[in-house]
This record gives structure tokens, sequence and C-alpha cells, in this order.
């Protein structure tokens, strides 16, 4: 089937198989690999993208279901040149150490913060809870997310 998406503000158009995740679309068809395949069950959180401004679990996302819909990756967060807030803050804050799951802790701290949930620190854990990081740089993510919340406002 044909799916007409629009990913990272521009028109796509793609063919799939209707049973294809979302993931291995924007990995294998579209080549934005900054989508991690983690655990491909839903479990770890690296595959998290947003659709309609919503984070989803990409692995878990069929590719058919996001017809006519908007789709950001982490290659759509900045603008040019210029990092989005979370991506930076995360630089400044050292929020990552080997980098794997850091795209989709990105999204999904930035989808976190678009929905008005970082209000105290233990907050921000409970709403990052689904995304793993095996390196245990959970204290600087949580720094990250309250630095980048103050921008973003």
């Amino acid at each position: 089937m044909t799916v007409k998406v629009k990913v990272n503000g521009k028109p796509v158009s793609v063919r799939v198989d209707p049973r294809v995740t979302l993931l291995d679309t924007l990995r294998d068809e579209l080549k934005l690999t900054g989508t991690k395949k983690g655990c491909d069950r839903g479990q770890c959180g690296a595959c998290t993208v947003h659709v309609d401004g919503r984070r989803v679990l990409s692995c878990l996302t069929l590719a058919a279901t996001v017809d006519e819909r908007e789709v950001t990756t982490i290659e759509g967060l900045a603008r040019g040149d210029r990092l989005h807030p979370m991506q930076q803050a995360f630089i400044e804050r050292d929020g990552l150490q080997c980098g794997f799951c850091t795209p989709g802790q990105i999204m999904s701290a930035v989808g976190m913060v678009q929905e008005g949930h970082a209000r105290t620190d233990d907050e921000i854990r409970e709403r990052m809870s689904g995304n793993i990081c095996r390196c245990s740089c959970y204290p600087f993510i949580v720094e990250a997310i309250r630095d980048a919340q103050k921008v973003m406002r």
C-alpha cells in the first residue's frame, strides 16, 4: 500500500507492506537512522518518535496507521544548525554516554514537556520510565529536561 505522510515537515509518499512498522519504514525506506531499534518490543523507548505531536513507540506502530499524519523524528527537531533546546541541554548536562538511547530519550522528553508533565523531578522520572538508559545517565537526563523546559515554555 502507499502511505502519504509528512515526515519532519516534508511530504513523503512511500510504498509499504501493510505489516511493516513505522520504525522499519523510517530506517530502511526513508534512511532516517536516528530513531533506534532497541528491543523491538516497546519496552525500551529507543524508537520514540512523535505522530501528530504525540510520542509513540515506532516499533509498535504500523506504518499504514500514519497515513495522512505528521511524523517527527530526532532528525526533525533541530532547525538548520540550531539544535532544539532539549538536544542542547542533553549535551550541556552530559545526559548521554553511549548515545544509543539518546534519540528516544530526547523525543520522549520533548513530548513530555509539551504535554505539561514535567513539573517535578519525580514526575519527570515517572513519565520517562519507559525510556531505558543502560549507561544509567538518569540524573543527568533529569537535569537536562529541567533546563530545556525553561527554554521551551
